[in-house]
């Protein structure tokens, strides 16, 4: 019998000097997760943008249970995005998206 993955979401955070639109930030993620994690790695993140608030520069993201904290040092160790210097934080990590939106 094969069992249905696990997943995480995670609120994410972006200080930076200029606004972004969730397709860039996403792809900064991805590209610091391949980088540190190669292209194995970041096969198994299973990483998808699920939510993003532009007036509060927030998103949520999915990604697989396993690799979670794989994806939060990619998270931390992302200090560029689209040639400009932003940092993300993760707000807060849950499993359902009902409980990720009480803690945020």
């Amino acid at each position: 019998m094969i069992k249905r993955e696990k997943r995480r979401y995670l609120a994410l955070e972006v200080v930076g000097e200029q606004p972004l639109n969730e397709r860039v930030i996403l792809d900064a993620v991805q590209s610091s997760v391949h980088r540190l994690f190669g292209e194995y790695g970041a096969s198994k993140t299973n990483l998808k943008l699920i939510k993003y608030i532009p007036e509060k520069r927030q998103l949520v993201i999915r990604c697989s249970h396993k690799m979670l904290e794989q994806v939060r040092a990619a998270i931390a160790s992302t200090i560029e995005v689209n040639g400009k210097t932003a940092a993300i934080h993760v707000v807060g990590v849950s499993g359902t998206l009902k409980a990720l939106s009480k803690k945020t």
